[in-house]
């Protein structure tokens, strides 16, 4: 099975989690549009949804799907996105494409979390991936400092980058992340940190990989 593939079969089985009249969270990514491109086949049975990116507003209204304020519907039932990692208990490093802090706000007012990936996204450890942190442009080189104080992980700018909220991202490079909950929770404590692409305080509820529904 091609990566395609099975992003494709990921998307395809997420759909079965979706029911008549739900307004549906969705993600960001190359293994959402997908699940995007199948949501559309059954517009007429949901109410809309709420995006985690401009890039997935996009495409919801391109296939006919309303895009909706999550202010103005949460909590929702279900919420879908891919990952660039997944561990075994199901925590996740998020942000390749930049749009991680609207991700963790969705996964947070969502009942249920389906996370669809293809396998090669599955690790034993999270770390081998880049942890992609958002930040305020004037905290850029205070957070690289710090994280690089308190973790050894090298940061990078991801010149050019400006997230939907303004935000920069730095990529740290060189983890080993064997205790994602302490690592999150540290992370949360510096100063000029948005959010960072640990979601182990808010791991997924179910992941599908490629055809695969992994066993909780």
């Amino acid at each position: 099975m091609t990566a395609d593939e099975g992003k494709r079969a990921a998307a395809e089985r997420a759909i079965g989690f979706v029911e008549d009249g739900w307004v549906v969270g969705v993600g960001t990514g190359s293994t959402v549009a997908f699940f995007i491109e199948a949501l559309g086949r059954i517009r007429h049975r949901i109410d809309g949804a709420v995006s985690s990116s401009e890039q997935s507003s996009q495409r919801l209204r391109a296939v006919g799907i309303a895009v909706l304020d999550l202010n103005a519907v949460g909590p929702l039932p279900l919420y879908v996105d891919g990952a660039d990692e997944c561990d075994p208990q199901r925590r996740l490093i998020k942000g390749g494409g930049a749009a991680l802090t609207r991700e963790k706000i969705i996964a947070a007012a969502s009942e249920k979390f389906v996370c669809i990936i293809d396998p090669a996204k599955r690790v034993d450890v999270l770390g081998r991936f880049p942890l992609p942190i958002e930040v305020i442009p004037m905290a850029r080189s205070h957070v690289a400092r710090e994280i690089l104080r308190l973790t050894g992980g090298q940061p990078a700018w991801r010149e050019g980058v400006v997230t939907d909220n303004g935000g920069w991202i730095l990529d740290i490079y060189g983890l080993r992340i064997t205790d994602p909950l302490a690592l999150e929770t540290q992370l949360d404590g510096i100063t000029g940190i948005i959010s960072n692409g640990l979601f182990a305080l808010r791991p997924a509820d179910v992941v599908i990989s490629g055809a695969d529904l992994l066993p909780a």
